[in-house]
């Protein structure tokens, strides 16, 4: 397969153009989850019939749902602008927390051993709810983002939060390399309606009961850190980094296999390269996957 470099698809997905939202006259969030909601269910045939509830939150699940399935595709100048306008708010009201505030593991885990421990750091929350220069996306080999209605994993939750355009310019990187994405490398696109400069998507391996755990596993796994640090290095704006726990999860690898790869992997990465990076953050979502770094840290 091909995998095409930043310089091939950058001005194309407009990498370096800050995003501006078209903002709608309308203020009213659940004015905006109407008409949108009203909207993608008459976009397309097949979903005009589905039963709008009348509960907010569940009309807001919709639309979410409704975002997930749908394919990369220009919006309408009329439902762009809504939906930009209804992101923006929400984003507006996330109680988020800056990766550069999190304290170092050298200062939280004062016995560790873990090289270039000072710029790294753990935290446990909603990946879209930190604001970092990149947050890093465990992706698929599409690149399209998760496309099972409001799935729990890190990509669909991600792509839900940027907006539709994610999508669009995930498509349109995957069009010009004419492939699917290789399992340890990366790309990068902007971060839109998230708290961050930048996504970065990176496809992590998959470990299933056909395919035990295996060295080749592990090399992939060291690889997507690796390409995502080096493509994070490219961009001189990019000081603070995101991972969430790359292919844990349904993608079945070992979580505390999976922790130590990550943490020693960025260690040796930061050791071996002039960086200017400021703070690695490990993002963990429950208690379980935080006792797991705590253990590699500790």
């Amino acid at each position: 397969m091909a995998n095409i470099g930043l310089q091939k698809y950058a001005d194309a997905i407009k990498l370096y153009e800050p995003f501006e939202p078209v903002r709608a006259d309308e203020s009213d969030k659940e004015t905006l989850t109407n008409e949108v909601l009203e909207m993608l269910r008459n976009e397309k045939t097949g979903t005009q019939d589905i039963n709008v509830p009348d509960d907010l939150v569940a009309k807001r699940r919709l639309v979410r749902a409704l975002l997930n399935i749908r394919q990369p595709l220009p919006l309408k100048r009329e439902l762009m602008r809504k939906l930009d306008t209804l992101l923006h708010l929400e984003r507006e009201e996330k109680h988020t927390t800056s990766a550069a505030d999190i304290p170092n593991a050298a200062s939280a885990f004062p016995a560790n051993e873990i090289q270039e421990a000072e710029y790294m750091a753990l935290w446990q929350g909603n990946i879209t709810d930190i604001e970092a220069d990149v947050i890093v996306n465990a992706a698929n080999e599409k690149l399209l983002g998760c496309m099972q209605p409001l799935h729990e994993c890190v990509d669909n939750a991600i792509h839900s939060a940027a907006g539709p355009m994610l999508r669009d310019d995930c498509a349109e990187i995957i069009h010009r390399q004419k492939s699917d994405e290789e399992i340890g490398s990366a790309k990068v696109t902007r971060a839109y309606h998230l708290p961050a400069k930048y996504v970065i998507h990176t496809v992590g391996p998959a470990v299933t009961n056909e395919t035990p755990l295996n060295d080749v596993h592990v090399a992939e796994l060291i690889s997507t850190y690796q390409s995502c640090l080096d493509l994070a290095h490219e961009l001189e704006d990019i000081r603070t980094i995101v991972f969430p726990a790359i292919s844990t999860g349904v993608f079945g690898f070992p979580k505390k296999r999976a922790a130590e790869i990550a943490v020693t992997t960025v260690g040796n990465w930061l050791k071996q390269n002039d960086h200017h990076f400021d703070r690695i953050v490990f993002n963990v979502f429950d208690e379980a996957d935080k006792s797991v770094y705590e253990d590699v840290f500790n």
